[in-house]
């Protein structure tokens, strides 16, 4: 692994316990440009892993919780009259940052949550007919918590879309919820964290990221993945280009987070579900057949051949 993805892991961990595998998936969808959806239980530490990554990486993070009462507005920002100049002036909304959190953003309204899809797919801000772009690197990281109903507003599917990846953290095992009860008091939080990376090295690594070699076999296999969520009576809707070009993309990262520069069919096994699962709608077959929209994509997936090689 990378020497400096390597800190930063290491860093996060000092606050996140027993949950390595998630860190990398998130770090692995920042060398992608990408953005995550962190969907679980309350008290699980959601906000604590996205603020743990934000405070180790010394750049811009905003966080902003989300409320049915949130305009949109205070996401993007807004034009206003500058008394002296008598001239429109911008003014930042929490989304002008390196790293934004949305905290619950299922309890934002439909309006204020389509305010962030040109945020997260075109990385900028357009207002008043002025186009202002986002810092880079840039990052939205959402939490929504799955049990509660009252008050949310269910995600659209092009909302869904936007997320390179959906991850779920689950509750901690029981050695390590011992050792996180055994801090107590004591216990490092993320705010305690200090940078061990700048905005430079994150953009450094993206380049690096981006040339990770995915052999021919390797494309072929992403795309008969996808292709079978397409043809599937489990699935009512399948997965998009977009979700095509995001699994690449991942695995590519995934990757080089492993300290390899080409990709090989694990590589593609290891994020599959994160980036593709929250793209699927399954049909009244597959809802009957399966729990979740993981186990339909691993059901659909087994009937791909793997390639043998990364060539």
């Amino acid at each position: 692994m990378n020497s400096k993805i390597e800190a930063l892991v290491s860093n996060i961990e000092k606050v996140i316990v027993g949950k390595r595998e998630t860190v990398l998936k998130i770090v692995t969808a920042m060398l992608c440009g990408g953005h995550v959806l962190i969907e679980d239980v309350p008290g699980v530490g959601k906000t604590q892993l996205v603020s743990a990554l934000a405070r180790s990486v010394d750049g811009r993070f905003n966080r902003i919780q989300l409320t049915p009462d949130v305009m949109p507005s205070d996401i993007v920002g807004f034009s206003m009259i500058n008394q002296v100049t008598h001239e429109l002036e911008y003014k930042d909304g929490a989304a002008m940052c390196n790293f934004l959190l949305a905290d619950e953003i299922n309890r934002a309204s439909p309006k204020s949550q389509s305010s962030l899809l040109e945020v997260m797919e075109e990385h900028q801000i357009s207002i008043d007919g002025e186009t202002h772009l986002l810092p880079v690197p840039f990052m939205t990281l959402a939490t929504q918590n799955p049990v509660e109903t009252y008050g949310t507003y269910h995600l659209p599917e092009a909302q869904m879309d936007r997320f390179l990846m959906k991850v779920s953290m689950g509750y901690p095992a029981y050695e390590d919820e011992l050792k996180i009860m055994q801090n107590g008091e004591g216990a490092v939080s993320a705010k305690d964290l200090g940078a061990v990376m700048t905005t430079e090295d994150i953009s450094a690594l993206i380049r690096e990221t981006e040339q990770v070699a995915a052999a021919p076999s390797i494309r072929k296999y992403i795309l008969d993945i996808v292709t079978a969520t397409r043809n599937s009576d489990l699935i009512r809707l399948g997965v998009s280009p977009r979700g095509s070009i995001a699994l690449l993309r991942a695995s590519k990262a995934y990757a080089f987070v492993m300290g390899r520069n080409y990709v090989t069919p694990d590589d593609v096994k290891a994020v599959m579900d994160e980036v593709l699962a929250h793209r699927l709608m399954l049909s009244p077959k597959g809802k009957s057949a399966f729990e979740s929209n993981i186990d339909a994509l691993r059901s659909v997936a087994m009937t791909v051949t793997s390639p043998t090689t990364a060539e």
